[in-house]
């Protein structure tokens, strides 16, 4: 037999793919959904790809949007594969039966990367444990960075979030030709990927596009316009060119990169810093998607999976030795985070009465991680009881330092624990059983719309998954959310003393300049 004869062959509305039969499931990678976004389409929305002729080869992965790579000290705990090339728009699929009339159940998979890096390159992110188990995975390609979520007075908003969109609508038209089924896909992203996931939610173009949705440590939120005009506006001034998109689309992309990375190099959740993200358009995002959800005007039928990581804030202190350093500094990095995360100085005594032996870095990235994230997401679930199903991954990596930090679940959702880079975060040795567990959640969530344990309502269930069997703890995170009744409701609070040490703005300036100077905290 020829390989013509034995390698999948399907047909997409822009012309034929031939992919390729591992292990039993059939995997197209590198699938153009998109025209490839660069020269005149540069900052545009996406386009519709040209058709080609005859079969073209689906056999490696596409082009990744472009990107920076991680500092060093990142680099060491998340892998982020380049493949060059314009044709960055481009989606993968897993199927274990590529015929139609298969209907299978689909899961599309958005990255995260801070909005900034990431790809579906990543091995982590292979599907073929979800196809193992009778489900389709697709994993999608999006614009990053400036080009991405760049915000310019001559072009539209969000183009990164566009691409998405337009990802989804291919999926809901094509996969059908794949196997899967068109009125049962499920959208799933983890931290800025679970961020795009909440913004389509609430995006009255994807309404109909999707049946359920998986938000992994990222809530639904929308960035401040004013401080993506001004990422943009320091890009210009470094680049000395107008801050318009028709300017940009002049400078060689790997110019741009650097110089984004230059801007950006102090943004990350713990300290805030610029960054890129979802704004408000009045279009494709007309209000902040937070609020539409919980204010119940979109995707009301969707059933929603969330959840996060016991120790988020470990994987953005721990490269660098941030922790130790974090610590030392005590009120003032405490004080940093109160004008963070706009509370008070009793949200913090109240952290630490719950965590007498904490030390500085501890209190403050619980803080970030429910000012960020556990409140916005425990709001989400109050607003819609009986179809939202929470969880937390409380099991420690066996790396030191990390313990069950950001991003390290994804290796079990996907059951790649075996994969290198799902090792470096994980270690090696990690349990096949949590593995089990977490991803036979994830399929029966995505098959049947329900993971295996009771929806929140008035208990507040929430699956912990860490070591031994899984098991559910009603109002599990509630003695720390309920703490937040006391910060003011908008506004940035004042830095009051914390345990009467006097906290002033030169002081905040010096964690700013201290934190510079050993590396800074780069969004992963």
């Amino acid at each position: 037999m020829t390989a013509d004869q034995t390698d999948p062959v399907v047909r997409t509305p822009h012309g034929a793919v031939r992919g390729r039969y591992e292990h039993g499931t059939a995997v197209f990678r590198g699938i153009p959904y998109a025209a490839p976004p660069f020269g005149p389409r540069r900052f545009r929305p996406p386009e519709p790809p040209e058709p080609w002729e005859g079969v073209r080869d689906a056999g490696a992965y596409g082009p990744t949007a472009p990107k920076p790579p991680y500092s060093e000290a990142f680099a060491q705990y998340l892998a982020d594969p380049a493949v060059p090339g314009d044709d960055c728009l481009n989606l993968n699929v897993w199927t274990p039966d590529p015929a139609p009339g298969a209907r299978l159940p689909v899961l599309v998979w958005l990255h995260g990367g801070a909005l900034t890096r990431g790809s579906s390159a990543v091995p982590v992110y292979a599907g073929h444990s979800f196809a193992r188990d009778g489900v389709v995975l697709v994993s999608v390609n999006y614009r990053l960075g400036v080009e991405g979520y760049g915000l310019f007075p001559d072009a539209p908003a969000n183009p990164g979030l566009r691409d998405q969109l337009a990802a989804l609508r291919w999926v809901h038209d094509s996969i059908a030709a794949f196997g899967g089924d068109p009125d049962r896909i499920t959208l799933g992203g983890q931290s800025a990927g679970a961020i795009s996931v909440g913004a389509l939610i609430a995006a009255p173009q994807a309404q109909g596009l999707f049946r359920r949705a998986v938000l992994q440590s990222g809530p639904p939120e929308a960035a401040d316009r004013d401080k993506a005009r001004r990422m943009v506006r320091r890009m210009a001034a470094r680049l000395k060119v107008p801050a318009t998109a028709a300017a940009f689309a002049d400078v060689d992309r790997a110019l741009l990169l650097r110089t984004q990375s230059e801007v950006s190099r102090l943004g990350g959740p713990v300290l805030g810093g610029p960054s890129f993200g979802i704004v408000v358009d009045g279009d494709l995002v007309p209000r902040d998607p937070l609020e539409a959800l919980t204010a119940g005007d979109a995707a009301r039928g969707a059933d929603l999976l969330m959840g996060w990581t016991s120790d988020e804030h470990r994987l953005w202190l721990a490269p660098g030795g941030l922790v130790e350093r974090v610590d030392r500094l005590g009120a003032v990095a405490l004080a940093g985070a109160m004008a963070r995360c706009h509370c008070g100085h009793e949200v913090v005594r109240g952290y630490r009465a719950l965590r007498p032996r904490a030390g500085a870095a501890e209190i403050v990235g619980q803080l970030v991680t429910d000012h960020l994230l556990r409140r916005p997401l425990h709001r989400l679930a109050d607003a819609r009881p009986g179809s939202s199903y929470v969880y937390e991954f409380a099991w420690p990596s066996l790396r030191p330092g990390l313990g069950a930090c950001h991003a390290l679940e994804l290796g079990f959702v996907f059951d790649t624990g075996d994969v290198f880079e799902s090792r470096m975060l994980a270690g090696d040795g990690a349990p096949q059983e949590l593995a089990d567990a977490l991803h036979g959640a994830w399929v029966r969530f995505v098959t049947e719309g329900d993971p295996g344990w009771e929806p929140w309502d008035a208990a507040h269930p929430v699956r912990v998954f860490g070591d031994g069997p899984p098991r559910t703890a009603p109002g599990l995170r509630d003695a720390e959310i309920a703490l937040w009744a006391t910060a003011p409701a908008s506004g940035p609070a004042p830095a009051p003393p914390v345990d009467g040490a006097p906290v002033r703005s030169a002081d905040l300036r010096a964690v700013i300049r201290r934190l510079r100077r050993s590396g800074g905290v780069r969004g992963a």
